[in-house]
């Protein structure tokens, strides 16, 4: 299985980041939740995050990171819900040295909580934290510091966005407050 764990795990989509800087970039799907995760890298000093790890899935990941040779230093969520049940902690039993990441609006525990505007750094990239409630009280995006990827959860999805009608749901009394966190997506 040592092997295979990156062939099943993660489809590349990216060497460079829109700086030129060589990025490792692997998606991941879990289909029983429909959670995509992420495995971010930095290909020369080897430390990495995961956003949105989900439990069901935490060994495969864990393995994959082991197989790139990289240092996890950060499991980080977009956000929690029953539907979205986070691998942070076992990730961090796995992998030493990793922390879990959440918003401080989400209500659940985590190494570290995150605001609106907080950075993410590993290596010479760093994820921009951008509040995105909506879907839940405690969302967030996390936008590469070159503006070049963004990672919204359950906020934006495919030909759609994240229910805000049940379960931690939050409509924002006005929504265009700021459109400063506004995130233009080409084609969509």
């Amino acid at each position: 299985m040592a092997g295979s764990a990156l062939r099943v795990a993660g489809r590349q989509l990216s060497q460079y980041s829109e700086s030129g800087a060589p990025i490792l970039l692997r998606q991941m799907f879990e289909p029983k939740s429909c959670t995509y995760t992420y495995l971010l890298g930095d290909r020369e000093s080897r430390e990495a995050i995961l956003i949105d790890p989900v439990l069901e899935t935490a060994h495969r990941d864990a393995q994959l990171v082991k197989e790139l040779g990289l240092r996890l230093l950060y499991a980080v969520n977009t956000h929690c819900h029953a539907d979205h049940i986070t691998g942070s902690g076992l990730l961090r039993s796995l992998l030493p040295g990793c922390q879990s990441v959440i918003s401080r609006l989400s209500g659940a525990q985590a190494d570290i909580h995150i605001e609106d505007g907080d950075p993410i750094h590993f290596g010479r990239f760093a994820l921009e934290t951008r509040a995105s409630p909506g879907h839940t009280a405690g969302c967030v995006t996390f936008v590469l510091d070159d503006h070049s990827m963004a990672f919204t959860g359950d906020t934006l999805l495919i030909r759609g966005c994240g229910r805000t009608d049940f379960q931690q749901g939050h409509r924002p009394l006005s929504p265009a407050r700021d459109l400063s966190m506004v995130i233009w997506v080409p084609g969509f």
